[in-house]
């Protein structure tokens, strides 16, 4: 039985079209997996076969792993574990891995004015997201106003005598809106270290490029219209960029003609869905994926007006917006690297890369 975890903010497969993954060329390896609630697509090209099967193998092996410890709310896993002593008032241990995740959201909270904050699963539960079937409802409006209240943050989670503890009794981890990013970089070291120099891999949606394609022929995504189960437009990655999308068009539920998503704002535990989506790239570096993951959340919140400054923040490479009307926000620099499928959306340019 394959696994089910239902992400906090990060989009299901296909939120990023790899169109690269279709054009395999004969020595190419191409495996699909399901983890992290989502499709796992990862394409290696590589002389000998055999090692990339491994490599390929033991990759999957390792994200299935990491689901079953950082699923947030089902039994058996280390946040669901640290998320029961939260509750409980009790400390707890972490291992080495998440402790890592603890110490990274922590810094990515503050660089974003809490727009991002993996503190927020009991928000996230409240809407009815934190499970695989959600039903068309309001969340209770005493409970989203205790907890906004309460204003459960990452800082709220301290490290004391080799064990953590949380002073704020409504922080629920979940590490929805970051782990999939955070699981490209470690994955792309994985391939590096086994000798893999060219390969494509896509965690719903949350892509990163190793090397290109053989010939030099850079490996090509497309991001996907927010509205329709098309790609909108497409753009070539580099060696080491990586792409991640943040949308409100998997996880909703429309009531009384509105729309309502599992991207939770933090600051006030509201689901407005004011923004369709959010693409971001990032540069090649050790948290490119990581980066392309979490980026996409404050700018999301912030809206179009705002989206430069966050964009700075995190030095992207490029970042696309697509608003309630459908129109796309865009650095000039992005749009020289975008080729729009089909008639473009009426386009608002930033100075901002």
């Amino acid at each position: 039985m394959r696994p089910t975890w239902l992400w906090q903010a990060a989009s299901a497969a296909f939120v990023v079209l790899v169109l690269a993954a279709c054009q395999r060329a004969p020595e190419s390896w191409r495996q699909e997996s399901y983890v992290f609630g989502t499709r796992v697509e990862l394409t290696v090209y590589d002389a000998d076969l055999a090692r990339a099967q491994r490599a390929a193998a033991a990759v999957l092996a390792d994200l299935d792993g990491l689901h079953r410890q950082l699923h947030a709310w089902q039994s058996g896993g280390e946040v669901y574990a640290a998320n029961q002593a939260i509750a409980s008032g009790e400390r707890f241990a972490a291992s080495p891995l998440l402790t890592d995740l603890l110490t990274q959201a922590q810094q990515l909270e503050v660089q974003t004015d809490g727009l991002f904050s993996p503190a927020i699963g009991a928000m996230v539960a409240a809407w009815g997201f934190h499970a695989e079937q959600y039903a068309a409802r309001l969340a209770a409006a005493d409970t989203l106003a205790d907890l906004a209240a309460a204003r459960p943050r990452m800082a709220d989670v301290l490290q004391q005598d080799g064990r953590w503890l949380s002073r704020n009794p409504a922080v629920q981890l979940d590490f929805g809106g970051m782990a999939k990013g955070w699981a490209l970089d470690r994955s792309r070291q994985r391939l590096l270290k086994a000798g893999i120099s060219s390969a494509l891999l896509n965690i719903g949606g949350n892509v990163i490029a190793l090397g290109s394609k053989p010939g030099g022929e850079p490996w090509r995504v497309g991001i996907r219209h927010p509205r329709r189960p098309e790609a909108m437009a497409t753009l070539a990655l580099a060696d080491g960029e990586a792409i991640g999308t943040s949308g409100d068009y998997q996880r909703y539920f429309m009531l009384s003609g509105r729309r309502y998503c599992h991207l939770i704002d933090p600051r006030d535990a509201q689901s407005r869905c004011d923004v369709q989506s959010v693409s971001v790239i990032s540069y090649p570096g050790p948290r490119a994926g990581l980066l392309s993951d979490v980026a996409s959340k404050p700018i999301y919140f912030a809206g179009p007006r705002a989206a430069p400054r966050y964009a700075d923040r995190f030095g992207l490479a490029g970042w696309l917006l697509i608003d309630a009307r459908g129109e796309a926000w865009l650095p000039a620099a992005l749009a020289s690297r975008l080729q729009w499928q089909g008639t473009p959306p009426r386009i608002h340019h930033t100075g901002t890369p």
